[in-house]
């Protein structure tokens, strides 16, 4: 019996639960206004002559700072004075007032603002009284306030204060952007180490090493007093036998600042030494000639050229246009086309560039070469081979583009020739053993792969050598199958060679070599019979491209796991490739800006 006698049923277990998601916020809502009018306040901060008054247990409930400060007994300098826990005032130092009135008013309302008129000022506060969630938050903000005038001023903030996910990504975008960054006021005050450190990268984003010799001499000339004599120590950072021939003699062999030190003469004659001895570069190599990788970039796999049907009919069509495969959104993308209609052709990357080398236009075979430029997505004419080929094959080996056999409008080809980028020239090689149309080549080893082909009368299953020091060929084990048209690709330290034509079908079949064992063996066939396609390495899988299978033109891609030696299909491509060329750039940013070309008209053959 209750007072006033009401009644309750005596129910063993029965009650009723109640729980007020506002109570919380009310509370501290009235806690706050009761701060606001000094009622109940325990605890007066003094901070730059101003007092702000609070309640210890929210502020200890909040930060571990005050919670150490407010709970741990110290005797003080003074004997008759007991610690801060029992203290009704404190002072604080190193902290900006405008900064802790924030954070004590973020302490009751669970809220706070964070711009570029505080963030200097709050992050410091917040980290000293491990306020861990405004930390973040001014951290967010300044990440997203990154920019090439900034990121060195953020990425030094960050430093200081021991921000260490915003370090690392201001540090990246300073990596990313490094043009840019190069020529503001910021990098020009930058100390000597730091520009050390930054242009020693490999992961520094340029599109040519030019760039990086300008931020250096720019740096320099900005006190060049105080600075000249950093020079040696800079240049051994910039990797000049990466610059072009024509640019080293015309900026660095005449600069002052380069030409004074005698470090600098050797480090000239060291890059001319490169240029001049390109069968030499596998064992000139060293850290000053290996390509810088920009960190953050993705492989793009590139579909060059095609031969397609036209009409339904027996007619193909040869087209200029190509794509581009962005791993990153399993996308395929369209990208400018080529100045010049190619099929049978050999495309290859060399750094951030796409070549296209020779091919057939529907009227003749041809020599002349065009790259891709995928941060303008345009097409720049090249300096032509010495002979026309198409059906060639194509390789690259230590910064020299290869190009094999093929056909030049009479008859088979086994000459051979390279191109060297940094001069602008095509130098003949040996000559193969065997004359070879629809060659594939491949690098493996500091070697070049010549597999297979056709010699006018016979599908081959030979395959030979090429030794850049000697500049010889020698033969070595024949394939398990005769294969013209195949693609091939070098995965793992293993030479793999996918379909083909045998001259009587298109084959699905693929085998792999072993250097070591100079020796093939066979591996899962394919899902479809391919020739005429290529295929290419990418993120530890062997992709092929398009092709014929026998009766069509094809889009069609899969990929090779090595791991679980089984095919699975990919993405199609928009366009059926037969005669297509395939390349992998590793790029920043894709899809590139929208190409101004028009697609080029279509040639029948």
């Amino acid at each position: 019996m209750m007072e006033g006698g009401m009644q309750l049923l005596n129910r063993d277990g029965h009650s009723i639960s109640h729980n007020s998601k506002r109570h919380y916020h009310d509370s501290f809502v009235s806690m706050n206004r009761m701060r606001q009018r000094g009622l109940l306040c325990d605890i007066v901060l003094h901070v730059s002559n101003k007092e702000i008054k609070a309640h210890k247990v929210v502020l200890a409930s909040c930060s571990p700072y005050f919670h150490a400060m407010f709970t741990t007994l110290i005797l003080c300098v003074h004997a008759d004075e007991m610690s801060e826990s029992r203290q009704t005032h404190v002072t604080l130092h190193d902290i900006d007032c405008q900064a802790l009135e924030q954070l004590v008013q973020y302490s009751y309302t669970a809220e706070i603002v964070v711009g570029e008129g505080n963030v200097q000022t709050l992050l410091p506060a917040a980290s000293l009284l491990q306020l861990n969630g405004v930390r973040d938050a001014c951290c967010k903000f300044l990440l997203s306030q990154l920019d090439p005038s900034n990121c060195l001023g953020i990425r030094g903030f960050a430093d200081t204060h021991s921000c260490s996910d915003l370090l690392k990504s201001a540090h990246k975008y300073v990596l990313q952007h490094f043009v840019e960054v190069s020529k503001t006021e910021e990098f020009m005050l930058l100390p000597l180490k730091q520009v050390l450190d930054l242009i020693s990268s490999d992961n520094l984003n340029v599109p040519s090493e030019e760039e990086v010799y300008r931020a250096v001499l720019s740096w320099v000339k900005n006190d060049v007093d105080g600075r000249r004599q950093h020079v040696p120590w800079l240049m051994k950072c910039v990797r000049l036998p990466l610059l072009r021939r024509d640019f080293l003699m015309s900026n660095v062999d005449t600069e002052l600042l380069v030409r004074h030190h005698s470090e600098c003469k050797d480090l000239l004659i060291e890059a001319l030494k490169y240029h001049l001895m390109p069968e030499q570069r596998g064992v000139l190599g060293n850290s000053r000639t290996r390509p810088r990788r920009c960190e953050g970039a993705s492989p793009v796999l590139f579909a060059v050229g095609q031969c397609a049907p036209e009409g339904g009919g027996s007619l193909f069509a040869i087209h200029g246009d190509c794509e581009a495969y962005d791993t990153r959104t399993d996308r395929w993308h369209m990208v400018a086309s080529m100045s010049t209609r190619r099929a049978r052709v050999g495309v290859a990357a060399i750094g951030n560039r796409l070549y296209a080398v020779g091919g057939y236009d529907g009227t003749s075979d041809l020599a002349t070469v065009e790259s891709y430029d995928p941060i303008t997505n345009s097409w720049q004419p090249e300096v032509s081979m010495g002979t026309r080929r198409s059906c060639l094959g194509v390789a690259v080996l230590h910064g020299l583009l290869y190009a094999a056999g093929g056909y030049d409008g009479a008859s088979c080809l086994n000459s051979a020739e390279r191109y060297d980028p940094l001069t602008s020239t095509w130098t003949s090689i040996a000559a193969m053993s065997t004359r070879r149309r629809y060659v594939r080549v491949a690098t493996l080893d500091s070697s070049l792969f010549a597999v297979g082909g056709y010699d006018s009368s016979s599908h081959l299953a030979t395959v030979e050598k090429y030794d850049p020091q000697s500049n010889t060929w020698t033969a070595i084990a024949n394939m398990l199958s005769r294969r013209s048209s195949a693609g091939v690709a070098v995965l793992d330290g293993m030479l793999y060679v996918a379909g083909g034509n045998d001259g009587t079908s298109c084959l699905n079949s693929v085998e792999r070599f072993n250097p070591k064992a100079n020796t093939w063996e066979g591996v899962a066939p394919m899902n479809i019979r391919r020739s005429t396609h290529d295929l290419v390495a990418m993120d530890g899988w062997l992709y092929a491209v398009g092709g014929n299978d026998g009766s069509s033109s094809l889009n069609s891609i899969e990929k090779y796991n090595p791991r679980s030696n089984k095919w699975v299909a990919a993405s199609c491509m928009f366009t059926r490739r037969s005669s297509v060329g395939v390349a992998v750039l590793e790029l920043l940013n894709f899809p590139p800006p929208s190409s101004p070309t028009l697609s080029v008209s279509s040639t029948s053959l």
